[in-house]
């Protein structure tokens, strides 16, 4: 199995970094595991609806230059479908017993994904109402990603 998470922007802060290397590093047992990323765009102050969907739009160009068509693909937005850890575990082996060996998961920049990425995605995926920044976002899969490998596997995890 091979799982990659593509998105958009650098992450700067050395504790965001920190977290993932280290889910990185523990997910190594179950699976092969990267990050792609894509440049974000500069979103204006007081940026009108127009200019934020251009800035969707240019990030979503780039996210499909990585975009695998063989890969399940899962975009992370508000629409999509709330999960629990058992159920995101679940998902997960029902997505390797389809005979898919590859899962992408994708997470927008801090406007969210492009219309056309939303479309095109396999599976939308929310893990909250709420708005977390892109950056957390990317720790917080890693960790769920992990908690779901757990679970199939039946290890011991957090409830």
């Amino acid at each position: 199995m091979k799982i990659t998470i593509i998105c958009v922007g650098k992450i700067k802060e050395k504790y965001f970094t920190d977290a993932i290397a280290e889910y990185s590093k523990r997910m190594s047992r179950y699976s092969s595991f990267e990050i792609k990323e894509v440049s974000d765009e500069k979103t204006p102050d007081n940026a009108s609806e127009k200019e934020c969907l251009l800035i969707k739009e240019k990030e979503g160009e780039r996210l499909l230059k990585l975009w695998d068509e063989n890969a399940y693909n899962i975009a992370l937005c508000i629409e999509g479908k709330m999960l629990d850890s058992v159920e995101l575990s679940h998902k997960i082996e029902d997505i390797m017993l389809s005979g898919k060996s590859h899962i992408c998961f994708i997470i927008g920049g801090s406007l969210g994904l492009s219309e056309n990425i939303v479309k095109k995605s396999d599976y939308k995926l929310s893990f909250s109402k709420m708005t977390f920044p892109h950056q957390l976002m990317r720790v917080i899969l890693c960790e769920q990603i992990y908690r779901a490998f757990r679970i199939s596997n039946n290890e011991p995890y957090h409830k």
